[in-house]
């Protein structure tokens, strides 16, 4: 064991020698590797980053939840028919009701109202607010925390108080401090007047868009309801799944209830889209998957340049090391041991061109997180697979020089 030890601390400082004494020569050779390892982390670890952000921001419109809409959300290109989408009629709250008898799988669902309006406080406007009008399984279904003060109470729902719970954003660029806009009455669309009894717990930027709780209020649908007509608001029922039915199944119950509901032949189309989020969070799979085939392409070319780079950088150390190889095997250095140390110091020199890529993409981690919405950070299994990649292309790359080492002659060895 100890002689395994002596080996690669032996192997080690070959490779710190060969680095300082030929600093350009090596710097140079180790360049496809530093890249081809900044290439793999930078592209990984942005897309572990951007992956764990859409998560989160799907987590945001609920769990296992279901969107019953006039639109379909898989919309964009050319192929989207939004002719066909406008024409449908909105969903009611009526059918919400009825919906929640036909179909008691649903173990929550809520009635959601919204739009863009001002809201004021003395001589402050505030412009392009969202308001959000919902019913009583709101909170439930979607993340909504409240950081200070209290959410809606069932009195509030039954009666249509006119409280508010204010977006942090909101309440700090009315009231300077969020804390203090408890308990304060703002001015809402229409002239109508409301006190605000929460603040929601800051949020920060959404990768995916999807509500925007900094920048936006929370009333109660029927408070909602003195301010807009429903079907100018957006509708929509939000429907969340049991523990012991899947989305798929309850999906199926769902389209029959609605067209049950709203009286559709069997010959007729369904008039409304039951958005699923999960079906939604797998439309991003193959987005992410070829950007990691586009990231490890790239690497993959500048990990075989930077091969044959450590590759030359070993033909020239056995070069200019016959003699000591000689000499090693005349005082009875085996052939194994001549091997594994050229072996481990080219593995040596490609982790040091890995970890040179490794502080490059920990300084462009910062610079990212400074400018995107979301946070990147580089994981330890990412980690772990750069230094076993540099690993396998130091061992790839001295394999040959190593043989040539191993299998000298010591006495011609010695003499050149």
């Amino acid at each position: 064991m100890f002689r395994n030890l002596e080996i690669i601390w032996t192997s080690f400082k070959m490779a710190l020698q060969e680095f300082r004494s030929n600093k350009l020569r090596t710097f140079l050779s180790l360049l496809g590797i530093t890249f081809g390892i900044f290439c793999i982390i930078s592209v990984l670890s942005t897309i572990s980053s951007m992956q764990r952000a859409v998560n989160d921001d799907l987590k945001a419109f609920g769990n296992k939840a279901i969107y019953i809409d006039k639109w379909h959300w898989g919309g964009g290109g050319a192929d989207y028919q939004w002719w066909k989408y406008v024409k449908r009629p909105t969903p009611k709250y009526d059918e919400m009701v009825l919906l929640k008898q036909k179909v008691p799988d649903a173990v929550r669902m809520c009635f959601e109202v919204q739009m863009d309006d001002n809201v004021e406080f003395g001589d402050d406007i505030l412009t392009g607010v969202s308001y959000y009008g919902n019913t009583e399984d709101f909170d439930k279904i979607q993340q909504v925390t409240v950081g200070a003060g209290r959410y809606f109470q069932q009195s509030d729902f039954d009666r249509g108080t006119p409280y508010i719970v204010l977006g942090y954003r909101i309440a700090e660029r009315l009231f300077g401090k969020p804390e203090k806009s408890i308990g304060q009455t703002v001015k809402l669309h229409g002239g109508k007047t409301a006190i605000v009894i929460g603040i929601i717990e800051k949020q920060g930027t959404s990768l995916l868009g999807g509500w925007d709780y900094d920048n936006s209020i929370l009333l109660t649908y029927r408070f909602m309801k003195e301010m807009i007509r429903d079907e100018n608001a957006n509708p929509k029922i939000l429907v969340q799944a049991g523990g012991k039915i899947s989305v798929p199944a309850l999906k199926d119950e769902l389209q029959g209830a609605m067209r049950s509901i709203r009286k559709l032949s069997p010959t007729q189309e369904d008039n409304f889209s039951l958005n699923d989020i999960d079906s939604l969070g797998k439309f991003f799979d193959p987005i992410f998957r070829g950007m990691n085939i586009g990231g490890w392409a790239i690497a993959a070319l500048s990990l075989i340049v930077g091969m044959f780079g450590v590759a030359n950088i070993m033909f020239v150390t056995v070069r200019e090391r016959t003699s000591q190889i000689g000499l090693k095997k005349a005082i009875g250095a085996k052939r194994g041991v001549i091997l594994t140390e050229f072996l481990l110091e080219s593995a040596f020199l490609c982790i040091i061109g890995g970890l040179i890529g490794l502080l490059a993409v920990f300084v462009l981690t910062l610079i990212f997180s400074a400018v995107l919405h979301f946070k990147v950070y580089i994981p330890l299994d990412i980690i772990i697979l750069a230094v076993c990649i540099c690993l396998f292309t130091g061992v790839s790359a001295g394999i040959i020089p190593a043989f040539v080492a191993a299998r000298m002659d010591p006495v011609v060895a010695i003499r050149s």
